[in-house]
């Protein structure tokens, strides 16, 4: 016995159960709690495989996603400016992609994107592009920015 009068430990309850808690004055919470053990670690189980499993076809989805951006702007862009992170445009006065949100929010390139982009001078084509790509491409662009 300890101190206190008490058992220091028992192995059954007032109702005889084994594995109840001694002394608890309700076994019924410890019992439901056991029920639901099970169950909550199978729930836990799921949702930990649920998330491990989008995770990664999450962050494929935005790698793809951003490389067709890519791919778009060196395609119809990369003659002249610098498309990616680092490098020199190819043509003098091309601004470099990354530098662009400097000039604009990049955001508002959108609309243009999409209508189609006219430059002040004759050596850079008329550019247009569908709505997936538009969304590509300004999302690859924000990517790249210079802070």
């Amino acid at each position: 016995m300890a101190a206190t009068g008490r058992p220091a430990h028992r192995t059954g309850n007032r109702a005889g159960r084994p594995g109840a808690r001694a002394g608890s004055g309700s076994s019924r919470g410890l019992s439901l709690t056991r029920r639901l053990r099970p169950g909550l670690s199978i729930l836990a189980a799921v949702a930990g495989f649920l998330l491990a499993a989008t995770v990664p076809v999450s962050a494929q989805t935005d790698e793809g996603h951003l490389k067709h951006g890519e791919n778009l702007l060196i395609t119809y862009c990369g003659s002249c400016h610098a498309t990616g992170r680092t490098g020199n445009s190819r043509r003098a006065g091309a601004p470099p992609f990354r530098t662009l949100g400097k000039r604009y929010p990049i955001d508002s390139l959108e609309e243009s994107l999409g209508e189609g982009i006219m430059a002040g001078h004759p050596d850079m084509p008329e550019l247009s592009f569908e709505g997936d790509d538009v969304g590509a491409i300004v999302d690859y662009l924000k990517s790249i920015q210079v802070r």
